[in-house]
């Protein structure tokens, strides 16, 4: 599966927008004219080391969900899956934050779209601030100055997140850049100014970057400055392989989407391989590229995303975060496991199995 034929597609819309435009219909606006100029081959629903999430529909606040220790006499699901993998909730703005309190958040443009249409929000006030800077309305090039709305919106929020939480903080770099290398660096040493400016020091933050070849060059250079990247959009082994040699942080795969890929195509060698043993195509490359990160020493956590249901998250365990739909989540908190039946979970995913893997010539680029 190549990364051309799971990257973003990008369409370069004119952003200009007269100083008469509310600057709030102009964030809003332009959010969804970044939605609407980027393509993937599956619909958006769901996008943290110690902590990342998922957004608005597709990456949103993560959580380590704990209700009871796995010791006690009885416990959850969620108690028994959690010792194994952290489990990462797909929500909406921290709305259910008593249930399932994040330790960790992403900022990403849906983010920022839901909270312009959500005045009660405890983001709102964040979002007005950065529409109120002088600075950005100082500037006499439109695109600049929307732009500069933009990037004070997405830290503003994130700022305010990293208060909320105790661990890093995610944030989107413009998906219109993604085939950029040196666009994606510029704009991640804007966002990163910004929240030194805001006292968020760079440990607190991830970088969110598509993994095209360009995305995953950029996170290699970030990475090399200190800056931790969070690389998502991998749909191919390739994908997985290139960002792990890369240094990246976190890699996100998106499980569901994948497999509503391959059941209406049947022209990918990868995929179809996958499909002759019988095997989720989904799920098989989270399995190998955990096999691939821990076999051959890579520094990157594997983020699970797009997780349909328990038997996909029972597939899953040991591998680092899981992100998993709420209804899911509270199945799992209202199913209590016996004494005898929390210790039948089963660590699907470690270092030591991934230590026996063996890799085929071709798939290591080997003839």
């Amino acid at each position: 599966m190549s990364v051309t034929e799971f990257g973003v597609l990008i369409s370069n819309p004119e952003m200009s927008l007269t100083l008469q435009t509310p600057p709030s219909a102009a964030l809003s606006a332009a959010i969804h004219r970044t939605r609407r100029s980027t393509f993937f081959p599956l619909s958006l629903r769901s996008t943290p080391p110690s902590t990342l999430h998922s957004n608005f529909h597709s990456s949103l606040p993560q959580i380590r969900a704990s209700s009871s220790s796995i010791d006690t006499v009885s416990t959850t699901e969620l108690d028994a899956v959690s010792a194994f993998s952290e489990i990462v909730p797909d929500t909406v703005i921290f709305d259910d934050f008593e249930k399932f309190p994040p330790t960790a958040a992403t900022v990403s443009s849906s983010l920022l779209l839901g909270i312009c249409g959500l005045p009660d929000t405890i983001f709102r006030n964040a979002v007005d601030m950065a529409l109120a800077d002088s600075e950005c309305y100082g500037l006499e090039n439109p695109n600049a100055r929307l732009s500069c709305f933009v990037n004070k919106a997405f830290v503003n929020v994130g700022s305010d997140m990293a208060k909320l939480v105790p661990g890093r903080v995610s944030t989107e770099v413009d998906a219109r850049l993604a085939y950029d290398t040196h666009a994606i660096i510029r704009k991640v040493h804007d966002l990163l100014k910004l929240y030194n400016d805001n006292n968020v020091p760079p440990q607190r933050l991830l970088f969110k970057i598509p993994s095209t070849w360009q995305g995953i060059e950029a996170a290699r250079l970030l990475e090399s400055e200190g800056i931790q990247t969070h690389l998502t959009f991998v749909y191919s082994f390739a994908q997985a392989a290139a960002a792990a040699q890369a240094g990246a942080s976190v890699i996100q795969i998106f499980v569901g989407r994948l497999r509503d890929w391959a059941r209406n195509h049947s022209d990918d060698p990868e995929i179809e391989s996958v499909q002759l043993r019988g095997e989720d195509p989904g799920l098989a490359l989270v399995t190998k590229a955990y096999n691939y990160i821990h076999k051959y020493g890579h520094k990157s956590k594997l983020m699970a995303a797009a997780v349909r249901n328990k038997q996909d998250l029972f597939s899953l365990l040991g591998v680092d975060y899981i992100i998993a739909p709420l209804k899911v989540l509270q199945s799992l908190k209202e199913s209590v496991a016996s004494p005898d039946e929390k210790y039948s979970f089963v660590r699907r995913l470690s270092p030591q199995s991934a230590a026996k893997y063996m890799f085929r010539d071709e798939e290591m680029g080997r003839r």
